[in-house]
């Protein structure tokens, strides 16, 4: 399956603690919004789990081939 690389919008993000609540180890806070921990990810549900959370969806999810995993559209 490959590696996932993971985005997050910080202009969408309103920092709701969603992501960081649903994938601790995956987001945390900086300046009052997220920000991925790291930028590619082994694959995780938990990553999978707090883009579908995202109310804004600011949180873009992708496998290695580029097909977006989350949110889905």
């Amino acid at each position: 399956m490959g590696e996932w690389t993971v985005e997050l919008d910080r202009d969408k993000c309103i920092g709701t603690g969603m992501c960081t609540s649903t994938a601790p180890h995956r987001f945390r806070f900086d300046g009052g919004k997220s920000t991925p921990v790291d930028g590619v990810v082994e694959p995780d549900e938990a990553v999978i789990d707090a883009a579908e959370s995202c109310p804004v969806e600011a949180i873009l999810v992708r496998a290695a081939d580029g097909t977006v995993l989350a949110p889905e559209l």
